[in-house]
């Protein structure tokens, strides 16, 4: 799906600032450099227009969040998102504007905890599988920046990429930790910490079942 260009985009990113890390090679060093306080680190690749994110960084006071959202003109949303956050928030927010396939040129080796994939392009043709934040080529990039025991928390309204990204993780020799078809109707511990992105509530309200996955490397 084609992004409608947001108007004046560069400035309202620039007027947001304080929340861009504006050269993610510089989190190589330290990715904790970024924040007021070291604490655990977690990653959303694809933040979308920063629900998720914003909504995250408000429940766990106690880890640092990077949301990383590759268009421009979306991220200026979830940037202004926190910007109006900011007063009910923990200093404990940074985004990045980037591509995933960078992520070995931004972050060091095991220095992440979580990785949350929501709601990614779900890339339907056969040949373009290997675009998949999911396929094996990913995963592989995932297991060089998660710690020991990391954690990679995967969401989609889509039944077919679910699937084949359960057999990747299967494949792969990850440890499916607790999976489910239907996430608005589980009552277990996994379920209740859930965070709704705007695309969630959305479809969720339509009757569209979310599919969700926490595998463990």
């Amino acid at each position: 799906m084609r992004v409608r260009k947001k108007k004046h985009s560069s400035e309202r990113i620039l007027a947001c600032s304080r929340f861009l890390i504006e050269n993610p090679r510089s989190l190589m060093d330290d990715p904790n450099a970024a924040f007021e306080k070291k604490r655990p680190l977690h990653l959303e690749i694809g933040c979308g227009k920063g629900s998720f994110a914003v909504g995250l960084s408000q429940k766990r006071a106690d880890i640092n969040l990077i949301a990383m959202e590759k268009i421009a003109d979306v991220a200026v949303t979830a940037l202004e998102r926190a910007a109006a956050s900011e007063n009910e928030r923990n200093d404990n927010l940074k985004f990045i504007i980037g591509d995933a396939k960078f992520l070995t040129e931004y972050f060091p080796k095991k220095s992440i905890d979580t990785i949350y994939i929501n709601f990614c392009d779900p890339w339907p043709k056969k040949g373009h599988a290997k675009r998949r934040l999911t396929h094996r080529g990913f995963l592989e990039i995932y297991r060089s920046l998660l710690c020991e025991g990391g954690m990679l928390i995967f969401k989609t309204d889509n039944e077919q990429l679910f699937d084949f990204s359960m057999e990747e993780f299967k494949e792969f020799g990850l440890q499916i930790v607790w999976s489910t078809k239907d996430l608005h109707s589980e009552q277990n511990e996994y379920a209740k910490e859930n965070i709704m992105t705007e695309y969630e509530r959305n479809f969720s309200s339509k009757g569209f079942s979310i599919c969700s996955a926490h595998v463990k490397f």
